[in-house]
């Protein structure tokens, strides 16, 4: 009898193994710089757990996720515009349990725009992480610029940049005076729009010094003198304010871009205790923090500003003088807007 309970033990010990190993590692499907190395040391030691970071971008993680029906990551970190299409169209999520979050660590008005924007038949599939805003960077000592079109400013020949992507359609249309979000509900509304700015776009290209493509590109550039002024997130330009004090980065009168990174579980994920305990541990002022210092951009934590490096604090006060006020933060992407937005921006680029 005590031989069969030994051998029953044995079996049992041998089935969960994997189990219990499994529970010391949280595999993290995210975007270079959202997990420093001596962030995820210091959870180590505090929880035994172990992080396993798989760098990505939101594409690349939604054709990861899909290609293994959720499974192979325990968290991953896509914008909160990509999280309600993906769901409803390949089921790659599993809703979060909001009682196993410490909602009072985050910013109510991040909670509630991930609430909006990552729920599918109301359950809520993201909660927020780290968000910026896409504006445009000015060396004021060459330039005064106020909002996206003065890039097509004649007296700027020459000296403006931006990429020809679909935050710039995006970014045009407001300038224009248009509400391209509003439009997502009227497909033959929002192609009338886009033909518009593609029109306004053909025509700056000629104003242009260059049409970028990579964030390091038109640093080099304002570095070089070679630019004055272009479209780009708030984190690099704030990077070349403090190299520079007549480099800066402004929230355009039209309304920046504004973005939110989410954190969501997905479909098979394994380890969720873990995925919790994370998602918690980076929402505390301090750790946040860290984070703020690794990335650039803030998080969606209270209580971080005290905390964070002086000068980055004041140009984040010099670039957001209303807080989070004249901004447009990208709501779900609707299936078919973007192959729309594709074959605008293949005309803008073939055009001369």
């Amino acid at each position: 009898m005590n031989f069969a309970r030994g051998v029953a033990l044995l079996a049992a010990l041998m089935l969960t193994a994997p189990a219990m190993a499994q529970a010391g590692k949280l595999r993290i499907l995210t975007w270079e710089g959202y997990v420093p190395a001596d962030v995820a040391e210091d959870f180590r030691k505090e929880t035994g757990i172990q992080i396993e970071v798989t760098l990505s971008g939101n594409e690349d993680m939604i054709a990861r996720l899909r290609a293994s029906a959720g499974a192979g990551f325990d968290l991953a970190q896509p914008s909160q515009d990509r999280v309600t299409g993906p769901q409803r169209q390949f089921h790659i999520y599993r809703p979060i349990d909001l009682s196993r979050i410490k909602t009072d660590l985050f910013l109510p008005e991040m909670l509630e725009s991930a609430k909006v924007n990552t729920t599918v038949d109301g359950k809520q599939y993201g909660v927020p992480f780290l968000w910026g805003a896409e504006g445009m960077v000015v060396n004021t000592r060459h330039a005064a610029v106020t909002d996206y079109l003065d890039l097509c400013k004649p007296e700027l020949h020459g000296k403006t940049a931006l990429r020809l992507v679909r935050p710039t359609l995006i970014a045009f249309a407001f300038a224009m005076g248009k509400d391209p979000f509003a439009l997502y509900a009227d497909p033959a509304a929002y192609s009338r729009m886009l033909d518009e700015v593609e029109k306004s776009l053909i025509a700056c290209k000629r104003n242009l010094h260059f049409v970028f493509e990579a964030q390091g590109q038109i640093q080099d550039a304002i570095r070089a003198g070679d630019v004055f002024a272009a479209m780009l997130w708030d984190a690099p330009a704030w990077e070349l304010g403090r190299e520079n004090r007549f480099v800066r980065f402004i929230n355009p009168k039209s309304g920046g871009l504004a973005w939110l990174m989410t954190s969501v579980l997905p479909a098979k994920g394994q380890n969720d205790e873990a995925a919790y305990a994370w998602i918690n541990y980076t929402m505390r002022p301090e750790i946040a923090a860290r984070i703020t210092k690794s990335v650039g951009n803030f998080t969606a934590a209270r209580g971080t500003l005290r905390l964070v490096d002086p000068r980055l604090k004041a140009q984040f006060f010099k670039s957001y003088p209303e807080g989070f006020h004249n901004l447009h933060w990208y709501p779900a992407i609707p299936a078919g807007i973007e192959d729309m937005e594709a074959h605008t921006l293949a005309r803008v680029k073939a055009a001369h």
